[in-house]
């Protein structure tokens, strides 16, 4: 089975063509299901559209939903079309976001953290001038909020869990336990985490996670699943067999899918 859960459309204000146009290029790469999982508004702002380069405006979500469950039915039979959302994921308002995506009929949440210490995690310069100590804290700070998703119980993914590496590739030599005590709680909350392609298109470049971190996520027993991550139709799928083969040449037997908030264990 050939799938790919992690997508974007033009309403987030960063991605290219209609959500019509992923899927159509899911059906040429011959995936068998194709998931929708645009940016999810931000839901805690009085504002409507926040930021419109990042994220769709409040009133396009109901829109969005109705697009994708259309989709759903009219594409029955040729491809799978599957409802997502990736989530922002803010503690603070963690309770409004669970109550909101309640109403509607989602396949599955990705959960992703983007925001550390009041800043973007992909902010170029957020790293100029700071100590290893402080880098080191940067970092622990980044997977305590990646720990606080799993244990939130809204998501069935968690999204990039080293995307914080994208602009910044040392990130991954920055020493902490932290990383093996997140994947050990991921593992008892019983969350996915995806392997995600799109590192390509950053300065660290390869995949998140990396393959050492993958490597310690089977140690713990943490399900993995795959996302494109993709901004553009021609990176839906964008490496699915590399990522395929690459789990199995680790050891992995499984790897996650989903439909209606329910994850099914299938064979790589």
């Amino acid at each position: 089975m050939k799938f790919d859960y992690h997508t974007h459309h033009e309403r987030c204000g960063h991605a290219e063509r209609s959500i019509r146009d992923y899927v159509e290029a899911a059906l040429e790469k011959q995936l068998d299901i194709i998931g929708i999982s645009d940016h999810s508004p931000y839901l805690y702002s009085e504002e409507d559209h926040l930021f419109p380069n990042i994220a769709m405006a409040k009133s396009h979500f109901p829109e969005y939903v109705k697009e994708v469950l259309s989709l759903k039915k009219e594409y029955e039979g040729k491809i799978e079309v599957l409802l997502g959302v990736e989530s922002d994921f803010f503690p603070e308002h963690i309770h409004m976001y669970k109550q909101y995506y309640a109403k509607y009929p989602f396949d599955y949440v990705i959960g992703s953290v983007h925001h550390v210490e009041g800043l973007n995690i992909f902010k170029k310069d957020r790293w100029e001038g700071l100590t290893e100590k402080e880098k080191q804290k940067t970092k622990d700070n980044y997977y305590t909020l990646i720990q606080k998703s799993a244990h939130s119980g809204v998501f069935q993914i968690l999204g990039h869990i080293d995307a914080m590496k994208g602009y910044y590739p040392e990130f991954s030599a920055i020493q902490t336990e932290a990383v093996d005590r997140t994947l050990s709680i991921i593992s008892e909350c019983d969350v996915a985490i995806e392997i995600n392609t799109s590192g390509k298109n950053k300065f660290c470049g390869g995949w998140y996670p990396s393959d050492e971190i993958l490597e310690r996520a089977l140690y713990h027993g943490v399900k993995v699943t795959f996302g494109s991550d993709a901004h553009t139709p021609a990176r839906v799928g964008d490496e699915f067999e590399e990522v395929q083969n690459k789990l199995k040449e680790m050891g992995f037997k499984e790897w996650a899918s989903f439909r209606q908030r329910k994850r099914f264990m299938t064979s790589l």
